[in-house]
Parts: C-alpha cells; structure tokens; sequence
C-alpha cells in the first residue's frame, strides 16, 4: 500500500507547513503532492515556494499562483511580486493543472479548485449537481476519462464525501484554514498504479500550529494590510479585505 500526503493553500504561512511536514515525516510517508495556493495572503510565500520544491514530488497550480505574476498597481500583489522574484514567479508560471493517477482501481484526480478553472469556487454545501461536475473532465486534464475519486483545495474546508459511487474530498488548508484554526491536510493510501479493486483509505488530518508565531511573522514582515489575514488564522473565519 502507497501512502501519500496532500497538501494545499499553504499561503506564506512558515509555521503551519512546518508543523505538517513534521507530522507527515512521522508518519514515515515519503511521497508529498501539493495542490497549489502556496503564496498569497500570508508573507513568507518565498520560503513557502523553496520548502514545497524541496519537499514535493508534483506540485500543481493555483488560483494566486496563477495570478500573481500579472502586470498590476495593487500594492498588496506588488508586495508578494517582490518578495517572491523573478525566479519563483517563473516556476508558478509554469506549473501544471493537474495529478492523475490509478490507485486501487479507481482513476484519481487532484487539482486546486476544479477540473476547469483554477478560479470556479465549488463548496461542500452547493448542490449536488455541481459537486458531481468535479468528476468530470476538461480539456486542462491529461486524460477524458471521469475520476472515480476527486481531490482539491482552494476552499479553505476540509470534507469528505459520496457521490453515486465516486468519492469528492477536499484537503482543506495548510496556512489558513476556514472551519477551524488548524493546520490540515490529507493522507491518500492505496495501491498505487493497480487497475484491480483494492482498499483505498482517504484520512483528513488537522495538526496544531504555533499560531501567534505566524502572526508575528506577518506583523515583522512589512506586509500590507495584515489584520485580515491575522483575524482568519486565528479564528477560522473569513475576513473580507476592507482596503
């Protein structure tokens, strides 16, 4: 059996990732995929970018790292476009939409936010409908074929759910989780690459994180506008920019 570790929307936050690291290193699992979001809201997207290159195997892309290498005058972006350089703005560039892969029999596929746009918001509570359309397809996937199992981030709300026989998960957030103020992220256990049923275990994990560390960091940082960002991580609770 394979064990793998998803992770996703990690945000800049330094000290939420390395408390997931550490725990997925206990855990002895070796093989770390991330769904994107590794910038944005948080300050340290830089060092966030050097630790998953570091420690990933596939990293795909999402919706800020889609968008933060565009021209713009918003001082908050111009802010993370010089933090992050030239270099690393180059690698979310270029970054691929997708994973896809057999495990257990059933055709597994992670992306950020859905198989269409890094930028469609679908939550746990819209309905069924429209989570059913994360099985499908887009000509942005590798292959045609409907996932049997369906995994992503970008919703900031770890679940776990059904679907006429398919499963939907999400990972939830590394570094600014929005259903409660800890780190989360999900371990995928299976028979990696085999075409015959086989048990698959999907197991959302939520790990304690020095949360005032990371709201120092942001104070320290220079970052503009840090009080939204600090009320999110350490509530939970969205909080809409007022800038």
């Amino acid at each position: 059996m394979a064990q793998f570790a998803l992770i996703s929307d990690i945000h800049g936050n330094i000290p939420a990732l390395e408390a997931v690291l550490r725990d997925i290193q206990r855990r002895g699992i070796e093989t770390i995929y991330c769904l994107g979001d590794l910038i944005g809201k948080g300050p340290h997207g830089d060092v966030a970018v050097d630790m998953v290159r570091t420690h990933c195997q596939q990293v795909i892309k999402g919706n800020w790292d889609d968008f933060i290498g565009n021209e713009t005058d918003d001082p908050s972006l111009l802010w993370h476009q010089h933090r992050l350089g030239s270099e690393r703005l180059q690698y979310l560039a270029g970054l691929p939409y997708v994973i896809e892969f057999m495990m257990s029999g059933k055709w597994v596929r992670l992306f950020h936010a859905s198989p269409r746009s890094v930028y469609e918001r679908i939550q746990p509570w819209d309905d069924q409908e429209k989570r059913a359309t994360l099985f499908h397809s887009s000509p942005l996937c590798g292959s045609p074929r409907i996932a049997d199992v369906a995994g992503y981030g970008d919703i900031h709300n770890a679940y776990h759910q059904h679907l006429d026989g398919r499963t939907l998960f999400n990972t939830g957030s590394v570094g600014n989780p929005l259903e409660m103020s800890e780190a989360s992220y999900v371990i995928l256990e299976g028979v990696y690459g085999s075409e015959d049923p086989a048990p698959l275990n999907i197991q959302c994990i939520r790990v304690p994180y020095p949360i005032e560390q990371a709201v120092q960091d942001a104070l320290e940082s220079g970052m503009p506008h840090p009080e939204s960002y600090i009320l999110e991580i350490r509530t939970g609770r969205y909080q809409a920019r007022k800038d």
